[in-house]
């Protein structure tokens, strides 16, 4: 119903931002790490939204891309994983290393978002995993590390590549490097292999 948002942040709350838009200042819910790339109240933000209704209320969830959204979509559709659930996976993993983990079959990688333990991760491998292509996971993180080079190579992004080229797993590159210290790819990719 609300496809996304469009407007001046106003608030940022805990775990949720404020955008008004027409006059109307939406409560929109959203994980921990869109909070890092929001810009200062005042300024204009636009949040793609899962809209959902209960018998008691409704809410409003929020995310910076489509990808978010579709992946907080398939999360809730696994049995046992509300929008709590989802936003605390998503606020851990990014929909990419979500996707990675699935196909990798690593539930401890999930299991590391808040609320969410080893069975519940098993069971979202187990409901996303034919859901999921390799292929095209691997085409949606080729989209997103070309679109990072052309607003400027992400050095995690290269260190990622990097181990992966190597021979570890994407799941198990995306953890090391999130775990690694440093400022450029090369110092990134020294302090990941001690992770991996």
């Amino acid at each position: 119903m609300i496809s996304y948002v469009k407007g001046e942040l106003t608030e940022i709350l805990e775990d949720s931002i404020v955008v008004e838009a027409g006059g109307i200042g939406y409560r929109i819910m959203v994980p921990g790490s869109l909070f890092g790339g929001l810009p200062g109240t005042g300024k204009t933000v636009k949040v793609y939204t899962h809209f959902q209704v209960k018998e008691d209320s409704m809410s409003l969830y929020g995310f910076f891309t489509r990808d978010d959204v579709n992946m907080f979509r398939m999360l809730i559709g696994v049995s046992g994983i509300g929008p709590k659930g989802a936003l605390g996976i998503l606020s851990a993993l990014t929909p990419d290393e979500l996707r990675f983990a699935v196909l990798a079959e690593d539930a401890d990688a999930i299991a590391k978002a808040p609320g969410v333990g080893k069975k519940t991760a098993q069971k979202c491998i187990l409901e996303l995993k034919d859901k999921l292509d390799l292929k095209e996971a691997f085409e949606i993180r080729s989209a997103h590390a070309s679109q990072a080079a052309s607003e400027g190579e992400d050095p995690h992004d290269e260190a990622v590549q990097a181990l992966v080229a190597l021979g570890y797993s994407s799941a198990e590159a995306m953890r090391a490097v999130r775990r690694a210290q440093g400022d450029t790819a090369e110092e990134l990719i020294k302090s990941a292999l001690k992770h991996v």
